[in-house]
C-alpha cells in the first residue's frame, strides 16, 4: 500500500490514490474511450469488408473470418482476461491490453495478405479480452459514492450499447473518405489518448488478496466458449443441420458444464459461482445477453435495408443511426442517476427491454417504399431509449456485491454475456433471414422488384424474431431478477456484498 494510500483511508478502500480520486472523471473518459474503441471495432471493419476484399483479393466465403476472428479471440478469452486483471492489477492489465491492442491494429491496417489480416483481428480480439474487462472494473473501484457511481456507469453504459453504431458511422466516413485500412488505424489515435492519460492519471492497482489462476477452469472455459462461438459462426454458412455445426454446439455446451463442475470443486475458481448464482448480478447478466443477440438485428439487418434497398451511401447509414445514439446517451445517464436509485433494477431492465421490443415491431413494418423519418426513426428512438436503460443499469447491477479481488473477473462475465449474445444473435437472425427470402421467392419469377421485396420481408422477420426475444428477456427480467434497490455501499467501500 502505498503512502498516499495510508493518509488517505477512503482513497485506500477504494482502492485509489487521492490524486486518482481528484482526477476521477478524467479517468471515466480515459476508461470510456477503451471501451468505445473495443466495442466499435465489432462493426468499425464491417462496412470496410467490400473493399478490403477488393485490395487484399480474397473469396466471399473468406471474408466472414475477418469478423469472426475477432469475435472468436474475444468471447472465449474474457473470463481469463478478467482474472488476469484480479491478479496483476487493473491498471496494468488495461495498460497492456492497450498497447496490443494499437500494435494489432497497426498490424491489421497494413497487411498485405488474407492471413496477416485476420492474425491481427484475432490479435485484437485476444488484447481486447484483457481491456474490457479491466476498464468496467477500474470504473467500479475508481467510482465509490452512489451519485457519481451511477453517473459514471450511465456514460459508459451509453459508450458501451451506442459503440457499435459509432463504428458503422466511423467505418463508412473513414472508407469512403480515406481508405479500408484506417479503420484499423484509427485505433492507434484512440489508444494513445487513452494510454497517456492512463500511465499519468491512474495509480497501479494490487490487490491484497491475489487470486491464484485457476488453469483447468481456464483451458475448459476458453475452449467451451470458443466452440459455442465458432459453432454458431458456422451455422451462418453452413446450416443448422451440419455435422460440424452440430458437433462444435454440443461440444461448447459439454465444456461449459464440465467448467461448472470444475469450479465446484477447486480451491481458487476462475469464476466463483456465487457471482453468477446471486439474482441481481444473474438478472443482470442475463439481460445482457439477450441484449447483445437482438441488438445485431437493428445494426446488422437495418444496415442492409438502408443501403440496398433506400440506397443510402455508408456515410449517410451511419448518420442515420445517430438518433438511436443519442437517445441511448439520454437514456442511460438518466436512468441510472435519476431512476435506478429510485426504483432498482428489475423495473428500469424490464422496461429497457418492452421498449425495445416496440421499437423493433414498429420496424419491422418496412416495406420496399418506407421512408426515413415516418418509419424507421421512431423504432430507432425506441430502440436507444431501452437499450439505455438495459445497457447502464445493468452492467451496474453486474457488479453490485462483488469484492475487489473478484471486480475483474464480474466484469468479464458482463462483456462475454453480450459476446456470446451477439455470435448466438448474428448466426441465429442471419439463417432465418435466409430462409425467410427464400421462402418468399419460391414459386415467384425473379424480378428485380421480387427480389428487393423478398430482401425487404427477410429483414423485417428477423426484426420480429428479435423483438420475441426482447419480449421473452423483460419476463425473464421481471421474474429474476429482485424487488427493491441496489445495495448501497458506505463511502470508500466497493460495494456490500449480498
Amino acid at each position: 500500500m502505498t503512502t498516499t494510500e495510508l493518509n488517505n483511508p477512503e482513497a485506500a478502500a477504494s482502492g485509489t490514490s487521492g490524486r486518482e480520486h481528484r482526477l476521477r472523471w478524467f479517468v471515466l473518459a480515459i476508461i470510456a474511450l477503451a471501451q468505445l474503441m473495443v466495442v466499435l471495432d465489432a462493426t468499425i471493419v464491417n462496412i470496410a469488408l467490400p473493399a478490403a476484399q477488393k485490395s487484399l483479393e480474397f473469396s466471399d466465403g473468406d471474408r466472414q473470418w475477418v469478423v469472426t476472428a475477432y469475435a472468436l479471440a474475444f468471447g472465449s478469452l474474457l473470463l481469463l482476461g478478467g482474472r488476469l486483471s484480479d491478479l496483476f492489477g487493473r491498471r496494468n492489465t488495461f495498460v497492456i491490453g492497450l498497447i496490443g491492442f494499437a500494435v494489432m491494429s497497426a498490424v491489421g491496417g497494413a497487411a498485405v495478405n488474407f492471413p496477416m489480416l485476420v492474425a491481427a483481428r484475432a490479435g485484437q480480439g485476444v488484447f481486447g479480452a484483457l481491456l474490457a474487462p479491466a476498464a468496467l472494473s477500474l470504473l467500479a473501484t475508481t467510482f465509490t459514492k452512489p451519485d457519481e457511481r451511477a453517473k459514471a456507469f450511465g456514460i459508459f453504459g451509453a459508450v458501451a450499447g451506442a459503440g457499435g453504431a459509432v463504428g458503422l458511422l466511423l467505418g463508412g466516413a473513414l472508407t469512403e473518405w480515406t481508405s479500408w485500412r484506417w479503420s484499423l488505424y484509427v485505433n492507434l489515435f484512440f489508444a494513445a489518448i487513452a494510454l497517456v492519460g492512463a500511465l499519468t492519471m491512474m495509480a497501479p492497482h494490487k490487490s491484497e488478496h491475489r487470486p491464484k489462476l485457476d488453469i483447468p477452469g481456464t483451458i475448459v472455459v476458453s475452449a467451451g466458449l470458443f466452440s459455442i462461438v465458432y459453432g454458431f459462426s458456422h451455422a451462418e454458412s453452413h446450416g443448422w443441420a451440419s455435422g460440424g455445426t452440430l458437433a462444435w454446439l454440443i461440444a461448447g455446451v459439454a465444456l461449459l458444464v464440465a467448467f461448472v463442475v470444475i469450479e465446484t470443486r477447486v480451491a481458487h475458481p476462475l469464476l466463483p459461482l456465487r457471482i453468477v448464482l446471486d439474482r441481481t448480478r444473474g438478472g443482470a447478466y442475463t439481460a445482457m445477453f439477450i441484449s447483445g443477440t437482438g441488438m445485431f438485428a437493428v445494426f446488422l439487418f437495418l444496415t442492409y435495408y438502408l443501403q440496398t434497398i433506400l440506397n443510402y451511401s455508408p456515410i449517410i447509414t451511419g448518420v442515420a443511426f445517430l438518433p438511436m445514439v443519442a437517445a441511448m446517451i439520454v437514456s442511460a445517464t438518466s436512468s441510472t442517476a435519476v431512476l435506478l436509485p429510485r426504483f432498482g433494477p428489475r423495473f428500469l431492465i424490464t422496461l429497457g427491454l418492452v421498449l425495445a421490443a416496440v421499437g423493433l415491431a414498429l420496424l419491422a413494418q418496412l416495406a420496399v417504399d418506407s421512408t426515413y423519418s415516418l418509419h424507421i426513426l421512431p423504432g430507432l428512438l425506441l430502440m436507444g431509449l431501452g437499450m439505455g436503460m438495459v445497457f447502464a443499469p445493468g452492467m451496474q447491477a453486474a457488479i453490485t456485491g462483488v469484492a475487489p479481488e473478484d471486480s475483474g473477473v464480474a466484469s468479464a462475465t458482463v462483456n462475454t454475456m453480450q459476446q456470446i449474445g451477439g455470435s448466438i444473435g448474428t448466426a441465429l437472425l442471419s439463417t432465418i433471414a435466409a430462409s425467410a427470402a427464400t421462402s418468399y421467392l419460391s414459386g415467384r419469377d425473379i424480378t428485380p422488384l421480387n427480389q428487393a421485396v423478398a430482401a425487404v420481408h427477410s429483414y423485417t422477420t428477423t426484426f420480429w424474431w428479435a423483438a420475441a426475444i426482447f419480449a421473452v428477456g423483460a419476463v425473464i427480467s421481471a421474474f429474476l431478477l429482485p424487488a427493491g434497490k441496489l445495495a448501497a455501499a458506505p463511502e470508500g467501500q466497493l460495494v456490500v456484498a449480498h
